[in-house]
């Protein structure tokens, strides 16, 4: 078994566990025995610990994202279509594990953990775009990566919450945004537009604070009601 593979298989068995214990060592441990694995495999997997295995869940992520896609090519599609589809690819390899990423996403809001959350967004919005065919190296690559970093939070937020039929709400507002950052784009032909389109993109450290604010409304939400509550 690959280095690889042993984080897929270490992984895959940890998630259900996330719904009780959070991404946490406890969740980890569990996933390790329901694997069969011990403490040694565990280690050399995530020698980071729960840092690490966040990670992966999102390198996993962008992985199955990309094979679905390499499964069922892009070509033919208008680059807004591409890049809607593979958005939406995104989302649909996340469904399973929706609570997962959710959790995960209040772990990466903890002040402490915000650079790891940066850095995970910009390799899923990288991976997105190579799978779009964007071949860009100039100031057009961080103009890309910039606004579907935007579009990719939002409808994080959306999808987690979306209660609509087969998502078709989530999809109409990914769509929504992406024509937005579209018209946008366009508009941005020169370094000094670029400064100011970053400005008015959603700052990060509001995305975490808000992260945080819905995870405790989550909470507070999920404890039952006692008699002084009710009254």
């Amino acid at each position: 078994m690959t280095i690889d593979q042993l984080r897929d298989e270490l992984l895959l068995a940890t998630l259900p566990n996330v719904l009780f214990d959070g991404w946490s060592l406890q969740s980890l441990r569990d996933g390790a025995e329901q694997a069969g694995l011990d403490s040694t495999a565990l280690l050399r997997a995530f020698p980071g610990g729960v840092a690490d295995a966040v990670a992966h869940f999102s390198a996993w992520t962008d992985a199955e994202t990309l094979k679905r896609l390499d499964a069922d090519p892009l070509d033919g599609l208008k680059v807004r279509e591409k890049i809607a589809r593979a958005v939406r690819t995104h989302f649909e390899v996340l469904e399973p594990h929706r609570e997962a990423k959710r959790r995960q996403l209040a772990y990466l809001a903890m002040p402490q953990n915000i650079p790891l959350g940066l850095s995970l967004l910009h390799a899923t919005v990288d991976s997105l775009w190579f799978a779009a065919g964007d071949t860009a190296t100039d100031y057009n690559h961080y103009t890309k990566r910039a606004l579907l970093a935007a579009v990719v939070s939002a409808t994080t937020f959306y999808w987690l919450d979306d209660p609509s039929e087969d998502h078709a709400e989530s999809w109409a507002f990914l769509d929504r945004r992406l024509a937005d950052v579209m018209r946008v784009g366009k508009a941005t032909a020169t370094m000094g537009k670029l400064n100011g389109l970053l400005a008015h993109l959603p700052s990060p450290m509001r995305f975490a604070r808000q992260v945080r604010q819905r995870s405790a409304a989550s909470a507070l939400d999920s404890v039952p009601q006692t008699r002084s509550d009710a009254v």
